[in-house]
């Protein structure tokens, strides 16, 4: 078992980097602190990332830490996963396609003790990747101006949390992590015979912690049906991130501004329930509201001053829908059963609001679908899980950038009895 732990935290060390990398191609990743990551595991992945009323002993389920109370005491859990998608852009009657691949999670779970489920991992937060190009033309120098637009980056998560069943119904539990990273943003204005060039670089590096809090409240309705509750908050606080902006015209000296402390996140709240059928068939529904309008965030104003500005931020809204559906629960009748009524069926549908203003509107909002599969690995006797899911999402708004986005999640969940204890008589 020491070996296996020993080997868990090897693939964690090496998933440390991995997660570091970029997953978009996104233009609207220039805003605010990035495109805002699903949080989600393999198994809630297939079901659009529904989660926050899900409790489940044999999977991972960190969009709500009270559900750790509830992890089965025989195994160790961990879940790692990794996506692929294409995007497909279009503005006008340009339209362009782009393909990214991204490391995702890697988390793993266990019984502390009775009662007490504890989870660790990382998580990727915001992801910043995006280079294109835009052209203005100069009526009274009467010549073209190309200017480049590069961003990379992003925010990640190294967290710990406790899930801790205080009631015969009631869990409560929380996250805490350490989140890091870098954003760095880049306008460059190529020289003409009669315009000098002028570079500009946005940056901001974060280094800070973040607290998610949770409950979940579980009600059997009779011998086969129970209803879950659930409830999580995100601590919003000032991250004691500086913002740089450092200027240079020509061949001239640099300029820097900056501003300190310059970067928030916002309150954010959640519920959800879920409804379970003889351990069959789950049906679970979210909301989540994060204060993102509450915020200032940095920007050049009228005056070329680099100052901390209201309105570019705004509420965001996500409302999220899944099912899952197992043919046959019953583990112990599995030896004898076809492989197609041992996998789990999923599928969701989401909608969300974007959280900030471009050029003085609302950004594009996302609507989402996904589908999945849950398949049984090494055997009957295992209770490891290939998780791969298919997701696409549509954002789009009037005057702006359509994107159509077609992801592909892959995710193992190991799961076995490493705490079991074997008598042989």
């Amino acid at each position: 078992m020491n070996n296996k732990i020993i080997g868990c935290l090897l693939l964690m060390t090496t998933a440390l980097n991995a997660v570091a990398q970029s997953g978009t191609s996104s233009p609207y990743s220039q805003y605010g602190l990035g495109i805002l990551t699903d949080p989600s595991q393999g198994g809630n992945r297939g079901m659009n990332g529904v989660g926050i009323g899900l409790r489940h002993g044999k999977q991972i389920n960190t969009l709500n830490p009270a559900s750790y109370a509830v992890v089965d005491s025989m195994t160790m859990l961990f879940d790692m996963g990794l996506s692929g998608q294409l995007t497909h852009f279009k503005e006008g009657g340009t339209r362009v396609n782009a393909q990214n691949g991204n490391f995702e999670y890697a988390v793993g779970a266990f019984r502390a003790t009775k009662g007490v489920g504890v989870s660790f991992g990382l998580l990727p937060l915001t992801n910043v990747g995006y280079d294109y190009t835009s052209s203005q033309t100069l009526t009274e120098f009467n010549t073209v101006i190309p200017t480049s637009y590069k961003g990379s980056g992003g925010l990640h998560q190294a967290f710990v949390g406790a899930g801790w069943q205080v009631l015969p119904h009631l869990s409560i539990g929380a996250n805490v992590g350490y989140m890091w990273g870098t954003l760095t943003r880049s306008v460059t204005t190529t020289a003409t015979t009669t315009v000098n060039a002028i570079g500009k670089v946005y940056s901001a590096t974060v280094a800070n912690y973040k607290v998610d809090l949770g409950a979940q409240w579980e009600q059997p309705l009779n011998k086969q049906d129970v209803l879950s509750l659930g409830a999580i908050v995100g601590i919003g606080h000032h991250l004691n991130a500086d913002a740089g902006l450092t200027t240079q015209v020509g061949n001239g000296t640099p300029t820097v501004e900056t501003i300190e402390n310059a970067l928030a996140l916002p309150m954010s709240y959640g519920v959800g329930l879920s409804f379970n059928h003889a351990r069959s068939l789950t049906v679970a529904l979210d909301g989540q509201y994060q204060k993102w309008g509450a915020l200032q965030f940095p920007q050049e104003n009228s005056q070329g001053q680099y100052v901390l500005t209201d309105g570019l931020l705004k509420d965001r809204v996500k409302v999220t829908a899944g099912v899952e559906w197992l043919p046959n629960p019953n583990q112990a009748i599995q030896s004898s059963s076809k492989l197609y009524r041992r996998i789990y069926y999923r599928a969701g549908l989401g909608y969300a609001t974007p959280y900030y203003n471009i050029n003085g509107q609302s950004g594009p909002k996302e609507i989402s679908a996904s589908v999945g599969l849950g398949i049984p690995m090494f055997g009957w006797m295992s209770r490891s899980f290939l998780n791969i899911s298919g997701q696409w999402a549509h954002t789009a708004a009037p005057g702006l950038i359509t994107e159509n986005i077609f992801r592909l999640n892959i995710g193992i969940t190991f799961n076995e009895r490493w705490f079991a204890k074997w008598k042989v008589e």
